[in-house]
């Protein structure tokens, strides 16, 4: 019970409270000089009493130093569109976004992630598409840090896992679309394609790269196609193949125009009652 317990559990974000970083440096400061007040204080007029006097002014100086080094330890700065986690000897007591000067317990070890968009410029993927023809495929993908403590505690390097994930979208995204429509009877409906569903495509990668990144507390802000083409082992031939049917598409429209013009002229004829 305890292991699958484990295994299911996630990491989910929730706020914790900080305090003002410049009243915390107002308190700390004001410990440690009134320590060293104390202490020049307990020698400058403990004479009468030198050892209690003494042993005093040096226990009270130590507790204010102390307490006011505690308060300075737990000031830390955050920019904007950064975050904070803070952990208590491993465990995650939460994470504050607020940015400053801020300060917290001097105990809670602080790790900073930000927040900001990031470009992922996906490399070169040689994949097969929907009919089994090499193309050439790369992505850009803009995304960001969304949940924080599944980005950090949920897998171990949430940079290195959108880069791979992001691999495994495009090349599952190949695979589930034609190039183009090539030869295709003109009677079945027209799929979309990776080179004229632009759109689509692009809708297709984000849902299918939030699907994957998700776990990592990562959100998908846009992703296109950058780069498409056929692989160079086939890319001669499918020009060839691509002029030939321009070369027939010609033809069919000089045909058909000949026809309509055929077409005009017999009914010219006929109106005109010549024929």
């Amino acid at each position: 019970m305890e292991r699958t317990r484990e295994i299911k559990s996630t990491h989910d974000e929730r706020p914790i409270t900080t305090w003002n970083g410049f009243v915390v440096m107002a308190v700390g400061l004001a410990l440690v000089c009134f320590g060293v007040w104390q202490l020049f204080q307990g020698l400058m007029y403990g004479r009468s009493a030198p050892v209690t006097g003494l042993v005093s002014a040096i226990a009270i100086f130590v507790v204010l130093f102390v307490a006011g080094l505690l308060f300075l330890s737990g000031l830390y700065t955050l920019q904007p569109n950064e975050a904070a986690l803070l952990q208590l000897f491993g465990s995650y007591r939460g994470t504050t976004r607020v940015a400053g000067l801020r300060g917290t317990n001097p105990f809670y070890t602080r790790r900073k992630v930000s927040l900001r968009a990031r470009n992922l410029n996906g490399e070169r993927l040689k994949v097969n598409d929907k009919r089994g023809n090499p193309i050439e495929i790369a992505a850009v993908v803009v995304w960001r840090v969304d949940d924080t403590a599944k980005a950090s505690f949920d897998v171990d390097n949430y940079e290195n896992y959108v880069k791979l994930q992001s691999e495994a979208a495009v090349r599952h995204l190949a695979s589930s679309f034609a190039y183009d429509h090539g030869d295709v009877d003109p009677d079945a409906p027209l799929e979309p394609t990776l080179l004229g569903g632009s759109e689509l495509i692009s809708r297709a990668l984000v849902m299918e790269l939030q699907q994957r990144l998700a776990k990592a507390g990562v959100v998908v802000d846009e992703a296109r196609l950058m780069h498409l083409a056929y692989a160079p082992e086939i890319a001669q031939v499918m020009l060839r193949r691509q002029q030939a049917e321009a070369i027939i598409a010609a033809r069919q429209k000089i045909v058909h125009g000949a026809v309509s013009m055929v077409e005009m002229a017999l009914r010219e004829l006929s109106e005109k009652k010549v024929v």
